[in-house]
């Protein structure tokens, strides 16, 4: 792995844009048309997922999701060298004030979201623009070298990258300023864990459970981020409130509402989303239910 990021990745993340996205399109033929990268999981998830388009529509879909795809990969290198100024260009915080008055009040905040558009130059540029200090949520990589690179690249403009226990003992002691708590609630639950459960892109659907229970145990607002994509290259990310007091709330209505916002995102940008994730592999039978107040937390959106 040390000869393909010294060789490979890091001459290549030097590289500009044009020939970057050039790369890309290289990439399309091969991932798309050539291999069919993982075709039957994107399409099965697609065809599932929106049952009311037509077989057009999920064709065009399906392909501008690996346009995006390929961009993600280019770009997602790009950040191992990206410097601020470019970050700036390209990545945009459409709203971060919405975090001020928690920060002066000195309160922690959850933020919560899904894999869309390009998470990777997100946790590169999210400190440079929030006032909390960001700290994402993360289970390290099996390679301990790539595993030290990448949280090099997504660490060095300020992201912490911490545990779930880590995170847990930075709450409860003294830190210089309020910190905001990074979680990705759309990946595949593990069995061992307690998802929520409810209906997600028209397929029952466990949530991970783990902002909902972290911001419930430290009294922390939750706000639910989600990345535009504008245009090649460029991005947005907007913020949501879903609560300001966890304890108002039922059990599972924070679940509810986040993956009820990031459904309704997708619906409207259903490309960026990270369609090769076997999201539904698992069913509601392997998991103990948490499923407390669904109903009522629809109403409540």
């Amino acid at each position: 792995m040390r000869f393909l990021y010294y060789l490979v990745l890091r001459p290549i993340s030097l590289l500009p844009s044009w020939i970057l996205y050039g790369i890309s399109n290289g990439l399309f033929l091969v991932i798309y048309h050539l291999v069919g990268y993982r075709k039957k999981v994107v399409r099965a998830n697609l065809q599932n997922s929106f049952p009311d388009f037509s077989k057009e529509r999920l064709k065009e879909t399906e392909r501008k999701f690996y346009v995006h795809f390929c961009d993600l990969i280019v770009e997602s290198i790009k950040a191992f060298s990206i410097s601020k100024s470019e970050l700036n260009s390209c990545f945009v915080q459409r709203n971060p004030e919405i975090f001020q008055k928690y920060f002066d009040r000195g309160q922690h905040v959850t933020l919560v979201g899904g894999h869309n558009g390009n998470w990777e130059l997100f946790a590169v540029s999210v400190a440079l623009h929030i006032p909390h200090q960001p700290l994402a949520l993360y289970t390290p990589l099996n390679n301990k070298f790539m595993n030290e690179k990448m949280t090099q690249s997504r660490s060095k403009f300020g992201l912490w990258m911490k545990s779930y226990q880590e995170a847990k003992q930075i709450v409860r002691g003294k830190v210089a300023k309020p910190v905001m708590f990074i979680f990705a609630s759309d990946q595949c639950p593990r069995t061992a864990q307690k998802p929520y459960w409810t209906e997600f892109l028209n397929q029952e659907t466990g949530v991970q459970f783990g902002a909902e229970k972290f911001a419930r145990d430290n009294n922390t607002p939750v706000i639910y981020g989600f990345i535009h994509k504008k245009r090649r290259g460029y991005y947005e990310m907007e913020y949501k409130l879903v609560c300001e007091g966890p304890d108002e709330l039922k059990m599972g209505m924070i679940s509810e509402i986040h993956t009820r916002m990031l459904e309704k995102d997708i619906r409207n940008e259903p490309a960026y989303w990270l369609w090769t994730h076997k999201r539904w592999k698992r069913k509601k039978k392997d998991f103990v239910v948490n499923n407390e107040a669904r109903l009522e937390a629809v109403t409540q959106i």
